[in-house]
């Protein structure tokens, strides 16, 4: 005599509407999220700088930057009203390209490098932004940013440390020490 196969309440359920247990069985927990990376993890800390921010550079310049995050939490915006040059406005902009942080540099010498964080040290508290490329120069050796040197203080101010790069030589410009304001 043949024997049926005993199912369970459950099973036969599923067998009468045409499903298998494979239909109904929970879903595998989704895969952790990486961790994120250090540029990953610098970019958010600009994020974090929203607002005004106000110092003064070793060269004794005074600076008012507002670090705005804008395009849907794309780029940060930070706009330098540098006593050094009056009347004029440089901007910055910082985003993540793929993998990579990098800034443009919107300068008052008329033109815009694009620089890409090559070095985080100190923790993510150090970053080293380095030449890319750049538009609105006849060649590299127009005077440009070249570097720049981003240091986050561990009292929350921050400290900006740019190159000056024309006719194949670069020079440090002064550091630039900021503390939020608003």
């Amino acid at each position: 005599m043949n024997q049926l196969p005993t199912l369970s309440i459950g099973a036969l359920a599923l067998a009468l509407a045409g499903w298998t247990a494979a239909d109904v069985e929970p879903a595998a927990a989704p895969a952790t999220p990486p961790a994120p990376t250090a540029a990953e993890v610098v970019f958010e800390r600009f994020k974090s700088m929203e607002g005004r921010w106000a110092g003064e550079s070793t060269m004794g310049w005074k600076d008012v930057v507002e670090f705005s995050v804008i395009a849907r939490g794309s780029v940060v915006m930070a706009v330098s009203e540098f006593e050094a040059h009056p009347g004029e406005t440089m901007v910055t902009m910082y985003h993540m390209d793929g993998e990579h942080l990098v800034l443009t540099h919107y300068c008052v010498a008329g033109n815009q490098p694009h620089l890409r964080a090559t070095a985080f040290e100190e923790e993510g508290r150090a970053i080293r932004f380095t030449w890319a490329d750049g538009t609105g120069l006849e060649s590299r050796d127009e005077g440009h940013m070249d570097q720049a040197l981003i240091r986050f203080g561990e009292d929350g101010s921050y400290t900006s440390k740019w190159t000056w790069y024309e006719d194949g030589a670069e020079s440090w410009m002064e550091d630039i020490r900021l503390e939020r304001i608003e």
